[in-house]
């Protein structure tokens, strides 16, 4: 259904970058991917990694990370500082997609937990991130999705939240235009994760009805979080984009 393939993206090893979210699935091999171009990585993860993320984290700066967490936030940050000095880039990759199900069948305290994390969480971290964000003249990539200007049955809160989440992105970087930090929302297709087993199992939209064999592979959507990391993309004046326009696609 998506016939993408991975960037071509050269060396990094200048960049200091923070991923959340970075125990499994896209996170973990964003992590990857960028540890292998030499960049230095902090890999923010929640509780647990996936037992088939571990060996992906290899070479990064594992940091306990939970965006929910005012107190870890600080932490990581004052880590990142004190350790490195400086901060490149932020990826904000956390996100839940969970209560799923038809919207009025769902308790409305079900949906906080969405909006904790894929609203206040990546107000957390771009509030402590900026002051090293702001002496590098950083870049911000926020994990977006086509459920965030797309109603989709089952998926209110995440539909909701992530739309919150590109408004609240919007308006931060409408806030900071006169500043030389870049902010991107990155529109990212079906992909081959645990979340999307999630997504498959509850058979309540045509999201769910994708084959595993059709889904975006981790890799391709980690090249172009990693690119849009890189010094090549500080020409980009787009906010809000999306793996499948044809000009990133004429880079794969």
């Amino acid at each position: 259904m998506f016939n993408l393939s991975p960037i071509n993206v050269q060396n990094i090893s200048h960049k200091t970058i923070l991923i959340t979210g970075a125990g499994s699935g896209i996170g973990a091999e964003t992590v990857k991917f960028m540890v292998d171009r030499g960049a230095k990585v902090y890999a923010g993860v929640f509780r647990n990694i996936d037992s088939d993320a571990t060996n992906l984290l290899d070479g990064a700066t594992i940091l306990p990370l939970d965006v929910t967490n005012q107190q870890q936030v600080d932490k990581a940050m004052a880590t990142i500082k004190s350790e490195s000095g400086k901060l490149d880039a932020l990826v904000n990759n956390a996100g839940v997609i969970s209560p799923i199900g038809h919207s009025l069948n769902i308790d409305s305290d079900d949906f906080k937990l969405a909006f904790e994390v894929n609203v206040l969480g990546i107000h957390r971290m771009m509030r402590a991130a900026m002051p090293l964000l702001l002496a590098s003249n950083g870049t911000i990539v926020n994990a977006g999705t086509g459920a965030a200007t797309t109603p989709m049955e089952g998926w209110s809160g995440y539909c909701s939240s992530k739309a919150a989440a590109r408004m609240m992105t919007q308006v931060i970087a409408k806030e900071l235009e006169n500043e030389d930090v870049k902010f991107f929302f990155l529109g990212i297709p079906p992909t081959d994760t645990n979340m999307q087993t999630a997504i498959r199992d509850s058979k309540l939209n045509p999201v769910s009805q994708i084959a595993q064999s059709d889904l975006v592979s981790t890799q391709v959507i980690a090249s172009a979080i990693a690119w849009l990391c890189t010094d090549e993309s500080c020409d980009l004046n787009e906010l809000f984009l999306d793996i499948r326009e044809a000009w990133f696609i004429d880079k794969m």
